[in-house]
Parts: structure tokens; sequence; C-alpha cells
């Protein structure tokens, strides 16, 4: 786990939240601060990188917890797609973003939970076993 790219992807990916919640935010004339909510959640996983650098699990953990409520959050508008393609949504700004916030955490969950399964395949114990 100690050569994992997770803190790496985990700051990448709050980076590309904070720009997409920006964008967001501007394209909407400024008008709903809610659509700086990916970028909310890209600060807080920016800040989980940054300590995974240094303590991996507990960096990497705390990331995998915001992307889960990041996702559950997200999802009401992703089922909104439907009214999007048909010309009929609301907000069809808030509904393209949070899919996008919706799809990159979903493939950083499933990023996360495939390093802690190899992490938990090759221990340090494993390690030495087979240099010797």
């Amino acid at each position: 786990m100690e050569n994992s790219t997770m803190p790496r992807i985990t700051i990448v990916l709050g980076a590309v939240l904070i720009v997409a919640g920006v964008l967001a935010f501007l394209v909407s004339g400024l008008a709903s601060w809610t659509a700086l909510i990916p970028s909310i959640l890209g600060a807080i996983l920016l800040l989980c990188g940054l300590i995974a650098l240094r303590r991996v699990r507990i960096g990497v953990h705390a990331a995998l917890v915001v992307a889960l409520v990041g996702v559950a959050g997200t999802f009401m508008n992703v089922l909104q797609l439907g009214q999007l393609f048909a010309g009929i949504a609301e907000r069809p700004l808030a509904v393209i973003v949070s899919t996008l916030t919706f799809v990159l955490l979903l493939v950083y969950m499933v990023l996360g939970v495939r390093s802690f399964i190899v992490a938990r395949r090759w221990k340090p114990s494993e390690q030495t076993a087979l240099r010797d």
C-alpha cells in the first residue's frame, strides 16, 4: 500500500472536482452556491489526498467515505438524465455537473476498493517470504 497511486489519484480527482464546481458556478451566472458542491467535495478529497501522502490508509479511507457521500448526494440529479435528454429538465446544468461528479466519484471508489484488495493480497510478510 505504501507504493499506492491512490494518494495522487485522490489529489487529481479533488482538483478536477474543484475546477468543475467553479466552472459550474460561473456558467450558472453565480446564481446558486449549490453549483459549488463538487468544489467542496473536491477540496475535501484534495485534503484527504495530501493526508494520504503520509498516511495512505487513513487518507484514502477518508476519501472513500467522502466519495460515498458524494455519490449518494448526487444520485437524485443523475436520475433526471432522462428529463435532460428529453429537454424538460428544470436545472440542466445541475444534472450535467451532478452526473459528472457521480461518475468520477464512482470510478474513484472502484479504484480505491481495488487498491485495498491488491494491498491485502500482498502483505509485507508474504513479500519477505517470496524473497527468501
